[in-house]
């Protein structure tokens, strides 16, 4: 029971490694406030996790949204130990044919996102000198991926923002790590050909795909005590896929 009573907000948390996520946290103990564009499943998520689980339909590309959740947290809770920056999108296509809109949107959901609840939140972890921040970036975001200009963009740049933060915030006590997932099972990877599968298997040492599950243990793990002395790292997720 690591997070016994800690506070941990997951953002995107209605399916896959958020939801995972969220469960992995309470089995151990956690308080959770989750949030999801998907308001139906988001509270079906919320009460799968137990009675004290909150739940808010966030637009995280929003900082008025992103602020009222986070107060709402707070009013809530009355503190905030956990942050996980989870929620992102896809809006595939070569570079030559991407469409502006999908790039700014990619952007604004992957990287500005993150940018904003981790800056509403950190104030908070800042004033309290304790906190603990797991960014989900991605293997891609470190050795790019053809057909995903803006998703590569925004898990780099997200990278650069787990580095950034956790050296504004180490005198605070305050850590900010990424876990860098590689080929995850999950609904967004469900819907690419069996082609593409079978490519992203071949680069995998391990033979298999990832489950959210092995992310949700490295999560939990960058947001206990026993990584209390790591920050600005990116820990890999990807069965070897990058080494």
């Amino acid at each position: 029971m690591r997070f016994q009573d800690k506070v941990v907000m997951v953002t995107g948390a209605a399916a896959g490694i958020g939801r995972v996520t969220a469960e992995r946290f309470a089995a151990e103990g956690a308080r959770l406030a989750i949030c999801d564009v998907d308001a139906e499943t988001g509270r079906a998520a919320a009460a799968a996790l137990g009675p004290e689980a909150f739940f808010q339909e966030v637009d995280i590309q929003s900082d008025a949204a992103v602020t009222a959740w986070t107060e709402a947290v707070m009013a809530r809770f009355g503190r905030i130990d956990v942050l996980v920056n989870n929620a992102g999108i896809t809006r595939d296509a070569l570079l030559l044919r991407m469409k502006e809109a999908d790039w700014d949107r990619v952007l604004a959901i992957n990287l500005k996102g993150a940018f904003l609840c981790t800056r509403a939140v950190a104030r908070h972890m800042v004033q309290q000198r304790s906190g603990r921040i797991v960014n989900v970036a991605s293997v891609v975001g470190q050795i790019g991926n053809v057909g995903q200009a803006n998703y590569v963009a925004s898990k780099a740049g997200l990278i650069g923002l787990t580095k950034t933060a956790a050296r504004e915030f180490a005198g605070r006590g305050v850590t900010v790590n990424a876990v860098a997932p590689g080929f995850i099972e999950t609904r967004m990877t469900a819907v690419l050909s069996e082609k593409v599968k079978e490519a992203f298997l071949a680069q995998i040492p391990l033979g298999r795909p990832g489950r959210p599950e092995d992310v949700a243990a490295a999560i939990a793990f960058l947001a206990s005590d026993d990584a209390a002395y790591l920050t600005g790292q990116v820990l890999h997720v990807s069965g070897g896929m990058y080494m």
